[in-house]
């Protein structure tokens, strides 16, 4: 496959433009500065087992509302007294969750390139804080507060797809750039759609904030960083 051969770029935003898993441990820290002998990685996981499940239960919840449930589960299950207000506090650091420093570089010079657009598990307050981070306008955004439910539910895909189809996108034109293989690239391979691997944790043991997928899904290409696609661009556009 070539990058060239595609018109969008679909993009996860949380893990591979956003770097939520320091977002989370730094947020957290109100609660796990209370506990002992915690692993940064043993952190990830366990929110990410009360993330995954409160969105499925609970799918109509905005994402905020999920992280402050996550909270409250993560207290519970780590036998630390929290308040509601506290819990409500980290629903809202969405906004204090840093981007890779090389995501708004990337961006803009992708943006001269392709159609960029957001499915992202986020509610709209939320991505706003973010896409200032990122410093760039999508050409479209498709929340889980839109669709009323969370990737890797298929209806967030079909929502994507229909939506992108009558922008001209077909699903041939589209490349989904993601970092994670139980929210992403697990549904991507089921829609048939073209896929690239963002791998920031290649240094890292695990999945971190994401679901173990079970068996490993496909990807077309694979990448450590925005940055490294974006040299990959630039050599096939010299190269053509």
């Amino acid at each position: 496959m070539k990058l060239t051969d595609y018109k969008a770029l679909t993009f996860d935003v949380y893990g591979t433009l956003i770097d939520w898993e320091t977002g989370m441990v730094n947020g957290l820290k109100p609660l796990t500065d209370r506990m002992g002998g915690l692993s940064r990685d043993d952190i990830l996981e366990a929110h990410a087992f009360h993330e995954s499940t409160t969105q499925r239960y609970t799918p109509a919840k905005t994402y905020s509302e999920i992280l402050a449930v996550v909270y409250k589960r993560l207290a519970e299950e780590w036998n630390v007294p929290v308040g509601w207000e506290e819990c409500l506090t980290y629903g809202a650091s969405v906004e204090d969750w840093p981007a890779f420093d090389d995501s708004a570089e990337a961006l803009a010079y992708l943006k001269d390139h392709y159609k960029l657009v957001v499915l992202s598990n986020v509610d709209n307050a939320s991505f706003a804080h973010s896409n200032a981070k990122l410093g760039v306008k999508f050409d479209a955004a498709f929340t889980a507060g839109d669709i009323g439910s969370y990737k890797p539910a298929p209806r967030n895909f079909d929502y994507m797809l229909e939506n992108l189809a009558r922008m001209g996108i077909g699903k041939e034109h589209i490349l989904h750039t993601a970092e994670s293989m139980f929210h992403d690239h697990a549904p991507a391979n089921a829609f048939g759609l073209a896929n690239c691997w963002i791998y920031r944790r290649h240094q890292q043991d695990g999945f971190g904030a994401t679901m173990n997928p079970g068996e490993m899904p496909e990807y077309d290409i694979m990448f450590h960083s925005m940055a490294d696609l974006v040299e990959a661009h630039k050599a096939e556009i010299a190269g053509a």
